[in-house]
């Protein structure tokens, strides 16, 4: 068998193990794939996450007992709607989007989920409408998602970090880009951007964190997971592994 056939026989695995999960532990029902089907049917992207992915960040919020997610990057509106069936009665989820078809869109989707009275869709560039969270001082968040574009990764973290607290939990997705990510000479602006992002985050100490490689119906990648440390003796044990 060749490389290539290789590499395809493990992503068709990939996504048939993602099947079994769906199909074995509920990561997805009608109204999320009506969701989906009406994304691609209007024209978007199919790069929302994965059920299963969605799945993970719907219980890491429920995790946390979280009442309020910023989300950088909104789409069709997938992920939103995983956030905030998370939320208990009260909660937000502010979904950043620079694209008006997207966002029109995604409000459909969030109406049809039955959680439009959680989620507020904020239309316009993200870099300027997380500005504006600051200025309103709409914080703070307990979860922030980062999936928008990549190239500009290292300021939305910054950014959202005027918007956290001690124990906010941020997630980037996309952070693995198929291996690339350890190419320093890889001419792609999304790998750069990434690359960028963990430079940034080896030095920064209001953050500890991790990344995860994973496979799956999205092929190879990763989440980057942070969370905020709370004081200096806090920052300084995490980045040695003691508490």
């Amino acid at each position: 068998m060749g490389e290539n056939a290789e590499n395809k026989a493990s992503e068709q695995l990939w996504t048939d193990v993602d099947s079994y999960v769906v199909e074995r532990l509920g990561a997805s029902d009608h109204v999320l794939e009506e969701m989906l089907a009406d994304s691609a049917a209007a024209g978007l992207p199919e790069i929302a996450v994965s059920a299963v992915q969605g799945k993970f960040l719907h219980l890491l919020t429920r995790a946390m007992g979280a009442r309020s997610v910023l989300e950088v990057g909104t789409l069709g509106g997938y992920s939103t709607v995983w956030f905030a069936r998370a939320l208990p009665p009260g909660g937000r989820v502010v979904t950043l989007e620079v694209d008006p078809k997207h966002a029109e869109v995604a409000r459909a989707n969030v109406a049809l989920a039955g959680v439009g009275d959680l989620v507020d869709v904020r239309l316009g560039p993200a870099l300027d409408t997380i500005q504006t969270l600051i200025d309103e001082s709409g914080g703070p968040f307990d979860v922030v998602f980062v999936d928008a574009d990549k190239e500009n990764n290292v300021t939305y973290v910054r950014m959202a970090l005027e918007l956290s607290r001690p124990g906010t939990v941020v997630v980037v997705d996309n952070v693995i880009r198929g291996g690339a990510v350890v190419n320093a000479n890889d001419d792609d602006p999304r790998v750069q951007g990434t690359r960028a992002l963990f430079d940034y985050l080896a030095t920064e100490p209001r953050l500890d964190c991790t990344a995860l490689q994973t496979v799956g119906a999205k092929g190879h990648d990763g989440f980057l997971l942070g969370l905020v440390l709370a004081s200096d003796l806090e920052q300084r044990g995490s980045r040695h592994g003691v508490s």
